[in-house]
């Protein structure tokens, strides 16, 4: 019996590990603090951070890369539930000047709604400007959803490198300890599926 107890902890923990790492994937883990001249590693055209869950802290990522030189623009993407107010992608805006970035350096992208459309509608900034090689930031359980969505925008022109959040109040290396933390595993989960579900028809 305590064989066969251990070996069902076993065999959580390691699910557990496999869908936090496959949910949060990072292109970025083993890079230095700085980009380098070549290679995941290197600077990219632009920094992507799209709203949704704890949009504060997904610009605050994409500002914070920008100001070590990861990228030469940033864009913000989103629309507000609330269409009587700013924008989500506006009030990244706004965030990133505050933090001292020049207006010149941000673009946005205001009408998207869903991933798929953060997706969509980017990449026709990225076309617009010219832009070939970004970084996408979101939250770490959201990352592999907006990666797959983003690469099926893009297809071929745009090399799509990811990079989660470092601090999200819905998600940490605890996160399995929560309820929220199940809901939003489990939710992206069933959207993946649904996603490749949707590719093969």
């Amino acid at each position: 019996m305590l064989k066969l107890l251990i070996f069902a902890a076993v065999l959580a923990i390691a699910g557990i590990t496999l869908v936090g790492n496959y949910l949060a994937v990072n292109d970025l883990s083993g890079c230095e603090k700085l980009p380098s001249v070549s290679g995941t590693c290197r600077k990219a055209d632009a920094i992507v951070a799209v709203s949704g869950g704890n949009t504060p802290e997904r610009a605050l990522e994409a500002i914070e890369l920008f100001k070590l030189g990861w990228g030469n623009k940033l864009i913000f993407s989103g629309a507000a539930k609330d269409t009587s107010g700013p924008s989500n992608a506006e009030v990244m805006r706004r965030q990133a000047i505050d933090a001292g970035i020049d207006p010149s350096d941000i673009l946005v992208e205001n009408f998207s709604q869903t991933t798929k459309e953060n997706a969509t509608k980017t990449s026709n900034v990225f076309e617009q400007y010219d832009l070939h090689d970004v970084i996408l930031v979101t939250s770490p359980y959201h990352q592999r959803r907006a990666s797959l969505e983003f690469n099926a925008a893009v297809g071929n022109d745009v090399i799509i490198r990811n990079h989660p959040t470092t601090h999200d109040d819905d998600w940490s290396f605890w996160w399995w300890l929560t309820p929220r933390g199940w809901w939003l595993a489990g939710g992206e989960i069933v959207k993946i599926i649904a996603f490749y579900a949707g590719q093969s028809q």
